[in-house]
């Protein structure tokens, strides 16, 4: 019984973090209804495996497309700095998927930056993380990357359409993976003044944290986004690709998705993160 219980708790997390919350994939349609704006999405990735897999005949991965969006990016920069160090908070959040300590949580450094580049399979991705934007999650992130959390270690989704990002992060490869411990959400989900219903444009290069439909519960997982995405502001930013790294997971989606989905799956190709460097 407990068996069954856990595996119903994985697939649970699973859904819930395989969309990004809720925005799952290409087609987001806002409806402007007694003065809000409420975004509907249509969940692709399931359907377009199960249909490859009911197919007689194979079908070849194709190239991802981003279909243009539009709206105000979320800000890369607090509208008000932070002292130069914070106090973080990392409560218990379930098992860990691979043995790690807690990140340390006084004196978190809320100034400067942290350079982390992923050694993938398919090509380098250097990602420059700003402690100024989210110092806790960033503190999370290099602690991880750190310990080797991230060492070989699969990206195990990625999207087209409105939604384009390569979702990473979890070691078991599933999307249910976590550290163990969990962390609040930061910018622009605090203290930016946004409305968090309304979707804005996450830039391309752009780095944020996936949660499963918490902006509180953040874990491992985190998305690149390889073109502009449209997103409600509950993702945490972390900070920026470099062109180099942009570059890469735009390659990495053109190898299109496994089984030929057009919007959301596993990579056609294998994304192993084999290490990921700290400077």
């Amino acid at each position: 019984m407990r068996t069954l219980e856990r595996e119903l708790k994985r697939r649970a997390r699973a859904e819930k973090l395989k969309p990004l919350g809720v925005v799952v994939t290409t087609l987001a349609i806002l409806l402007f209804i007694g003065g809000g704006i409420y975004l509907l999405t249509t969940a692709g990735g399931a359907d377009d495996n199960e249909a490859a897999d009911e197919s007689t005949t194979p079908v070849e991965p194709a190239a991802l497309t981003a279909t243009p969006v539009s709206g105000e990016k979320v800000p890369m920069k607090r509208s008000s700095p932070l002292p130069e160090t914070v106090t973080c908070d990392y409560p218990d959040d379930g098992e860990a998927s691979k043995d790690i300590d807690k990140p340390a949580t006084d004196n978190v450094p809320a100034t400067g930056t942290v350079t982390i580049t992923l050694k993938t399979n398919q090509g380098d991705i250097p990602m420059e993380l700003d402690r100024a934007i989210s110092p806790c999650g960033v503190n999370a992130i290099e602690h991880m990357a750190k310990s080797n959390y991230f060492n070989d270690t699969v990206c195990h989704r990625i999207t087209g359409g409105g939604l384009n990002v390569l979702q990473c992060g979890d070691p078991t490869g599933t999307g249910t993976g976590g550290p163990g411990f969990k962390f609040a959400g930061e910018w622009p989900v605090k203290d930016s003044g946004l409305d968090q219903n309304t979707p804005l444009v996450y830039p391309k290069g752009s780095i944020a944290m996936a949660n499963p439909s918490d902006p509180d519960a953040n874990g491992s997982q985190f998305f690149l986004n390889w073109a502009d995405s449209q997103l409600p502001p509950q993702y945490t930013v972390l900070g920026s690709m470099t062109d180099e790294g942009t570059k890469t997971v735009a390659d990495i989606a053109k190898n299109g998705i496994e089984g030929g989905g057009t919007s959301d799956g596993k990579p056609a190709k294998e994304v192993r993160i084999e290490k990921a460097e700290v400077k």
